[in-house]
């Protein structure tokens, strides 16, 4: 926040003016700017492989999918943009993957700083992994974070591609290089027309890719506790045992769930051998939290496993991270009101420690108000197209998840539908770490209370 003092001659009270008001606001102009900076370069002729440059809404939706870490695309992009051109949307991709991960831990610092002093040093206690203000330290440790996994999995990535794929060196290390970033900055941008269907049965390329994304989507804090405290559980954190606990919950039951669902689907799964099978089950699986590379073709898909897909796009992964959804941990909050309300308990409880209401109020925002979003893009969609529902309403899902998955509807939206999703795109990114910060930073004490009042529930 930028603070201006103007000291008059004749002693006068000092002027003082806020360049920025909140720190939301901030975030929010940031990554607007990014976006437009991207939509311009994308424009530009030698971003193109043909000839002239790119139309605005097809740069300014590449942009914004780049920089939100999307990876819902309207052209193909091996073929559509030249190296250049890549070279920008890898950019956006860092830039946007890095500055979600440094703001929303800067925002949580920036909480904690409005907190009182016996709060702050709970706080820091409880979480273990960020102090009181140490602002360069985060910045330094999401930069070493980021760069040590988008290194290892480049690595050996550019190994694969070049021994296994008879690629040239300089090709096997850019493939590698643009795979690991878009992997662990969750992105789902990938070189290859089909993503990643041609690699459905090779586990030297999904599995780095997959650790990558699950990495990316864990969050800063909880891969710094992990760091510090990976054998011993009891002492982590609220936090990363709920993201922990929760991601192991969702990848576990969601592997299950894909493998299952599409066995028997000739079009899928029915057409590996059972390792196969297993490790393209596992692999969408991890995608949905939210990276949007996809091995298998989602439109040949059975309805029930996209309704389940659609909720694990929905709830995305952990918070100060590259993933994208509501959150694990919104999640987990929720699950945890319902079942203190069912068994009666007059406060939630949670791997022993007690849900501050506020919290429980800011996660029921956080839900109703990304469910009012998605269905309110699906209903828009379907009035401008004649799309069947349950397409749209994946497409919408992952969109403002900024999952990058797609049953192959995206090409085909009329351009409308493409600005439909380029705003829900910048919505979803955006729009759960502003809304939790303006509460958290918006809260008052009223000095008086209302009569109780009861209406009836159910």
């Amino acid at each position: 926040m930028v603070v201006f003092n103007m000291h008059g001659l004749s002693g006068h009270r000092p002027l003082s003016f806020r360049v920025v008001r909140h720190p939301a606001q901030a975030v929010v102009l940031g990554f607007a700017g990014a976006v437009a900076v991207g939509t311009v370069l994308l424009m530009l002729p030698v971003s193109r492989t043909g000839e002239g440059g790119a139309a605005f809404v097809p740069a300014l939706f590449t942009a914004t999918s780049a920089v939100c870490v999307t990876g819902l695309t309207v052209v193909d992009t091996p073929t559509y943009w030249s190296g250049f051109g890549e070279a920008v949307i890898l950019a956006l991709i860092q830039v946007g993957g890095f500055g979600i991960m440094t703001l929303a831990s800067l925002l949580g610092l920036l909480v904690s700083r409005r907190m009182g002093l016996r709060t702050r040093l709970t706080a820091a206690a409880e979480t273990k992994a960020v102090g009181l203000g140490d602002v360069r330290a985060v910045v330094k440790g999401v930069v070493k974070v980021s760069l040590l996994f988008e290194a290892v999995t480049a690595v050996c990535l550019t190994i694969r591609f070049r021994f296994a794929y008879d690629e040239s060196l300089a090709t096997a290390a850019y493939h590698g290089v643009f795979h690991a970033v878009s992997a662990f900055n969750n992105a789902g941008f990938a070189l290859y027309s089909d993503n990643l269907m041609g690699f459905v049965g090779d586990p030297w390329i999904c599995l780095p890719i997959a650790v990558a994304v699950i990495a990316g989507g864990l969050g800063f804090p909880v891969l710094l506790e992990l760091r510090r405290q990976l054998h011993a559980p009891r002492r982590w954190s609220l936090h990363t045992k709920m993201t922990v606990t929760m991601t192991a919950v969702l990848l576990a039951g969601g592997a299950v769930f894909v493998t299952v669902s599409e066995w028997r689907n000739p079009a899928t799964l029915g057409a590996l051998d059972t390792p196969g099978r297993l490790l393209a089950g596992f692999f969408q699986a991890v995608m949905p939290r939210t990276a949007g590379f996809n091995s298998l073709d989602y439109g040949q898909m059975h309805e029930g496993t996209l309704l389940g897909t659609n909720v694990l796009m929905f709830i995305g992964g952990g918070s100060a991270g590259t993933a994208g959804g509501i959150k694990v941990t919104t999640f987990l909050v929720l699950l945890y009101v319902v079942l203190a309300e069912v068994r009666g308990e007059r406060s939630v409880e949670a791997f022993d420690r007690r849900i501050d209401d506020r919290v429980a109020r800011q996660a029921l925002s956080v839900v109703l108000l990304s469910i009012a979003a998605v269905m309110s893009a699906t209903l828009v969609l379907l009035v401008l197209t004649d799309l069947s529902t349950d397409k749209v309403l994946f497409e919408a899902v992952s969109a403002f998840a900024t999952v990058g998955l797609s049953t192959g509807i995206t090409a085909d939206l009329p351009t409308s539908g493409h600005l439909v999703l380029t705003a829900l795109m910048f919505l979803g990114r955006l729009g759960p770490i502003t809304l939790v910060s303006a509460l958290a930073l918006h809260e008052r004490q009223r000095l008086y209370e209302l009569p109780e009042g009861r209406p009836i529930i159910g």
